[in-house]
């Protein structure tokens, strides 16, 4: 899947060693999509594609991204991995939605036919 946006937050590297002794790293950014109703999403990359993916807070990218999700406790967990982010140039700004006018967005009012039957004063 991909989603367009800007990134927003930036939060430090994490690292460690997982229990088969191999070392790891994980890089978290919240991104911010550009539309009328602005959704924050907050992704990850992990291992290698930490470095080969620095990204900085004002980057407006495009992210290729996996969501997973796994039950620990009976309870369930939701990730968005980050495969891949291509920067968007910096000369070409991001097409930000449009919206019609509100009057094109109307049905057009009915036909009023007056009706002899009713005698009704108003």
């Amino acid at each position: 899947m991909e989603v367009k946006g800007k990134i927003i937050v930036a939060l430090p590297e994490q690292a460690g060693v997982s229990k088969a002794g191999n070392n790891w790293k994980k890089k978290e950014y919240v991104l911010e999509t550009q539309e009328t109703y602005p959704k924050k999403i907050h992704f990850d990359f992990f291992g290698e594609r930490a470095d080969q993916y620095p990204l900085n807070v004002g980057d407006v990218i495009t992210l290729s991204f996996d969501i997973d999700s796994r039950e620990y406790n009976g309870r369930w967990f939701t990730s968005i991995r980050g495969w891949k982010a291509e920067k968007a140039d910096a000369t070409t700004p991001m097409a930000q939605p449009t919206m019609a006018p509100v009057g094109d967005m109307l049905p057009p009012p009915p036909a009023i036919v007056a009706d002899e039957s009713d005698d009704l004063p108003f």
